[in-house]
């Protein structure tokens, strides 16, 4: 014998019928929502993209500029030359790739024979400082050493060479060691501290301090 349910029965569970078929519209009404704004966004990626990859490629090239003109600045205050320094990029598969170069006039020269080497001396300062700039702090101490980058520079010029490093490491608030052959005199005005080091009598070096207002003789 079937027993059918009474009505009350039956209403309660057309009642939840109802609230199950409300719960499922509101969830495709938000599915179809969030797809309207995906959509949406799918439409514009193209073009944020681009928009974005060009941000950064603006910003990329006046940084390039910067080092241009601080490079140029530094080339012709310590060569006493009217010498420019050129930075061109170039952009592929996201990535950048820059190459350097002087110009005098109308003119380009390769860095590495720039003068002797004397140019390549200049930018290579220049760009490790710049570099240093570039270090997090909380993983790098800024400290740069420069073994003999004044080697190709004429003696009369160390000086002037000297000062700019010196100059750049206080702004930027790093140190700075240099080691030279030149002569100390050509450090004791911009440097903050002027050692010579010369072979001693037994096996060791002799480490001697030079200080601005002793006397100094040449080590030529």
């Amino acid at each position: 014998m079937t027993t059918l349910p009474d009505l009350a029965e039956l209403r309660n569970r057309a009642h939840r019928i109802e609230g199950k078929r409300d719960e499922l519209v509101s969830r495709q009404q938000k599915v179809v929502a969030q797809l309207e704004k995906e959509n949406q966004f799918l439409a514009i990626a193209d073009n944020v993209t681009n928009a974005l990859e060009q941000l950064g490629n603006d910003v990329f090239q006046r940084q390039l500029t910067l080092i241009e003109n601080t490079m140029t600045k530094a080339l012709q205050e310590v060569l006493e030359q009217d010498i420019e320094f050129k930075a061109s990029a170039s952009f592929a598969r996201g990535a950048a790739s820059v190459e350097f170069s002087i110009s005098r006039g109308e003119n380009s020269e390769d860095i590495m024979k720039g003068q002797g080497g004397s140019v390549a001396n200049v930018v290579s300062v220049g760009l490790r400082m710049l570099a240093i700039t570039t270090l997090d702090e909380r993983r790098h101490r800024k400290f740069l050493v420069l073994d003999e980058q004044d080697c190709w520079l004429h003696p009369d010029l160390v000086p002037k060479l000297t000062r700019i490093v010196q100059e750049a490491g206080t702004a930027l608030g790093f140190q700075v060691l240099m080691i030279s052959h030149h002569d100390v005199n050509h450090f004791i005005r911009h440097a903050d501290r002027v050692y010579r080091l010369s072979p001693d009598r037994g096996e060791g070096v002799g480490i001697e301090e030079i200080r601005a207002d002793s006397p100094v003789e040449s080590d030529g």
